[in-house]
């Protein structure tokens, strides 16, 4: 519902303030082959980007319901530490999305290469704000999250990870909105696909190794299958 209402609101905005620049001239001028092509190429990509995104969150809380449940809970608490940094640092995005296609569109590369600065002294700053807040109160977010003894002991040896993930995630950030921005959403992609490989293969190797010896390896990745693909162990 959302969706649509801000369309039919974008729709209603642009009829009063640009509607008089509609004619059967413009209209001809919107069907060139080559630009709808690109933009439909750069929406491609951004979609393949999204999916490597989805397909990595899925994967990890099927990996995690495999290992049992207090590690899925502890997964999802461990989670809110991306998804409150994410918030500040999607606002870098769209920043770099909006400054970095008008200054790329213009040919302007020196204001360019000066919102980039800015966006990673400014994230930069960021960094260190949430790092900080992370450390001296992440066992206590936590708590506050859930009252549950045992999830809050399954959580606290991962917390310096979550910790961390202000520093190693604010470059993907500002980097997404640049790269955006300048349309050269290919490269995103291929990097997006890359990672999404990686981290896969190193989730799956980090399961096997937290594998317990009263626990046939084969039921482990029996029970992967089922959550990942629906298929039944045999």
């Amino acid at each position: 519902v959302a969706q649509y209402a801000g369309l039919l609101m974008a729709l209603l905005l642009w009829r009063r303030h640009y509607g008089h620049l509609l004619s059967r001239h413009a209209l001809k001028t919107l069907w060139q082959r080559g630009a709808l092509k690109r933009f439909f190429t750069v929406n491609r990509d951004i979609f393949f980007r999204t999916l490597c995104l989805v397909g990595v969150t899925s994967c990890f809380t099927a990996f995690g319901t495999a290992m049992g449940d207090a590690t899925l809970a502890a997964n999802t608490l461990l989670m809110q530490f991306f998804v409150l940094f994410s918030y500040i640092m999607d606002g870098f995005a769209y920043a770099g999305e909006a400054l970095g296609g008008r200054y790329v569109g213009e040919g302007n590369e020196g204001s360019f290469r000066r919102l980039t600065k800015s966006l990673f002294l400014w994230g930069a700053a960021l960094v260190g704000l949430y790092s900080l807040v992370y450390v001296a109160g992440g066992e206590s977010f936590l708590r506050l999250l859930t009252n549950d003894a045992s999830v809050v002991a399954a959580a606290l040896p991962y917390l310096p990870l979550a910790c961390a993930i202000p520093v190693v995630s604010a470059a993907a950030f500002i980097f997404d909105g640049l790269f955006i921005g300048a349309t050269a959403t290919r490269q995103m992609l291929q990097s997006m696909a890359a990672a999404t490989l990686e981290e896969q293969r190193e989730l799956l190797l980090e399961i096997l190794r937290s594998i317990d010896e009263e626990q046939p390896q084969a039921l482990l990745i029996s029970g992967i299958r089922k959550k990942i693909f629906g298929l039944q162990g045999k």
